[in-house]
């Protein structure tokens, strides 16, 4: 099968999640969805005190070499167990889902461009770019609503660790960007084009 990945990264509550339904629910089962967040390690050993405070902004957090081989798999034509992660524990869960390979394969996490392999991997690389108070924002928003966090602990969390990884590792990594998209999925016009480019790939396929 010949499959294109496609990478979406930017900042915590940039709309990466967004364009990436959009396009999902645009071309249903021929694309596949992979999120960076379920290749969280696993924390062995951790009380769930000691796992809230762990740097989850930080690329040592991921197993991005799990997900790298299972790519590669993928792209072999070969189905994988992609791991699922639990917000609320903080923690990798004992569970997978059956992954298996598509013609469209979009990753996305806010980290994806900073591992040289990983991003050399990518034949789009789509970089969402949006205002630090409208992510910050947006981010409180979800984690306390979906995540059962405090706004406290979101607020903590955000000047810690948030803001200093995002202005170390992932801002820095919009360079590598093929596309940057201006609001994520409510840039209609930039959604419009990479449907297209999509699209072209799904016809050729």
């Amino acid at each position: 099968m010949n499959t294109i990945l496609i990478g979406i990264a930017g900042g915590t509550g940039s709309g990466k999640t967004t364009l990436t339904r959009h396009l999902k629910e645009h071309f249903g089962d021929h694309v596949t969805v992979i999120g960076h967040d379920s290749y969280y390690k696993r924390q062995e050993g951790r009380t769930y005190e000691e796992r809230a405070k762990v740097n989850y902004d930080h690329p040592s957090a991921f197993d991005t070499d799990l997900l790298i081989q299972h790519l590669k798999e993928l792209k072999a034509g070969h189905a994988i167990q992609c791991p699922v992660y639990s917000y609320v524990e903080h923690n990798r869960t004992d569970e997978t889902v059956t992954v298996r390979p598509n013609k469209v394969i979009i990753v996305e996490g806010i980290l994806i461009f900073q591992n040289p392999t990983l991003r050399d991997m990518f034949d789009i690389k789509i970089f969402v770019e949006t205002d630090a108070d409208v992510r910050i924002l947006r981010r409180a928003l979800r984690d306390v609503e979906e995540r059962g966090r405090t706004l406290q602990s979101v607020v903590d969390q955000y000047l810690t660790t948030v803001k200093p990884m995002h202005e170390q590792y992932v801002e820095p990594s919009r360079k590598y960007a093929d596309i940057v998209v201006l609001e994520g999925g409510h840039n209609l016009v930039a959604l419009e084009m990479i449907m297209q480019r999509i699209q072209n790939h799904i016809d050729e396929a």
